[in-house]
């Protein structure tokens, strides 16, 4: 096979094995290109042929088959044929975090992606430990990780704010669990469901998950959270959990119970 790799028969299947995030809109006929990493990636660590089918999503039009049209040394085109699945709304569910050490904020950002969370917001407290977020990384990361899990969209990883900004902007309409080591703090599986018992209002809409660094909030961070009539105290339970155990315990809480993980069928009374 030469470097344009410009014959061969299509390869056939009846499922694409790799998945790729793209930018461009998608329709059945277009073409498009991608760029000198992406090709590399195809070529030479999958070592895909001319004809390989090809799954894409934008977060916009759903997913789609494609097939390698061409590619060599650095370029690849792609050939969109038609739609394997329309898009699906996700659950409006953001995850404020303090940044930890790099090899544990990786894994958080990839299970948190994995988990369907629609924002990831990395927020600086006095306790926090790490003093700067490579946001192309994280958003490296998420990319990946939404690959890999059949995601139909990404999450939106943004830069990193400052607590008492963060909070002093936080859209009052977001109900916000704020994950704490508090005695008044309710356990977070029993909160959610009363909150879903109570009905639509009380469980609906967009909601957020806050979480501290390893060391915990800060005394003045937790009492400014107090003079706030909307967050909403819980706890994880009897152990002390690293800040990214914690914040996935606490993601995977809120889907199976208000999320897309939870059952259609409403509760019953004795639930």
């Amino acid at each position: 096979m030469t470097d344009d790799q410009e014959s061969g028969e299509p390869v056939t299947g009846p499922r694409p094995v790799t998945r790729l995030w793209t930018e461009a809109d998608l329709g059945a006929g277009l073409t498009l290109g991608l760029d000198h990493a992406r090709a590399h990636f195809l070529r030479s660590v999958l070592r895909l042929e001319r004809g390989a089918p090809v799954a894409l999503f934008n977060g916009r039009d759903g997913e789609w088959l494609a097939r390698i049209e061409g590619l060599g040394k650095g370029w690849c085109s792609l050939a969109v044929e038609a739609q394997r699945r329309p898009q699906a709304g996700a659950p409006d569910l953001w995850l404020a975090f303090a940044p930890i050490k790099r090899a544990r904020l990786d894994f958080l950002v990839e299970k948190a992606t994995e988990l369907g969370c629609a924002a990831l917001q990395p927020m600086m407290t006095r306790h926090t430990a790490v003093s700067r977020v490579n946001l192309e990384r994280l958003q490296a990361n998420a990319r990946e990780a939404a690959e890999q899990c059949e995601r139909l969209d990404l999450p939106e990883v943004r830069p990193a704010a400052d607590f008492g900004k963060l909070i002093d902007a936080w859209p009052r309409d977001r109900k916000l669990l704020v994950c704490a080591e508090s005695g008044a703090a309710r356990p977070i599986a029993e909160t959610l469901i009363s909150l879903r018992r109570e009905g639509p209002d009380s469980a609906a809409g967009p909601w957020a998950i806050m979480t501290g660094p390893e060391g915990g909030f800060a005394r003045s961070e937790l009492d400014a959270l107090n003079d706030l009539s909307f967050p909403i105290k819980v706890g994880l339970g009897p152990r002390v959990l690293r800040a990214d155990t914690a914040a996935l315990a606490a993601i995977a809480c809120w889907q199976a119970i208000l999320g897309d993980g939870r059952s259609r069928p409403p509760l019953r009374d004795g639930d």
